[in-house]
């Protein structure tokens, strides 16, 4: 049975190295779901950020920040507060210097990593 998309979103997740960030596109289009940022965002919205091993957290918005909101229920400041403990610096609106942290992975090798299962 082929893995679903949710699946995909998280084992593309799992790869982010610790002290990188990517963005919601660039996991959707790792896990074979161009322009499927917002499903990312829910799939990962979904994660207990106290009860997962999948770095959730490393990632972000396509303008470099947290998505910061109140519907978040304070996962935006534990995931300020995990990048911060990682080394990457994140201001207090949430704001990072992306292209520093950027995560830029050979997507071929995500592709096999995926095929490979």
């Amino acid at each position: 049975m082929p893995p679903t998309a949710e699946q995909n979103i998280l084992r593309v997740t799992a790869m982010i190295p610790r002290g990188c960030v990517t963005t919601y596109g660039r996991v959707a289009e790792l896990a074979g779901y161009f322009g499927a940022a917002r499903q990312v965002g829910w799939v990962l919205h979904r994660q207990d950020p106290a009860n997962t091993t999948i770095p959730w957290h490393r990632v972000v918005n396509a303008t470099g920040a947290i998505s910061m909101s109140a519907g978040r229920n304070g996962s935006d400041w534990i995931q300020r507060e995990l990048l911060l403990g990682e080394g990457i610096p994140v201001d207090r609106s949430g704001r990072l210097p992306l292209r520093t942290y950027l995560w830029t992975p050979d997507p071929l090798q995500v592709f096999q990593a995926l095929a490979d299962g």
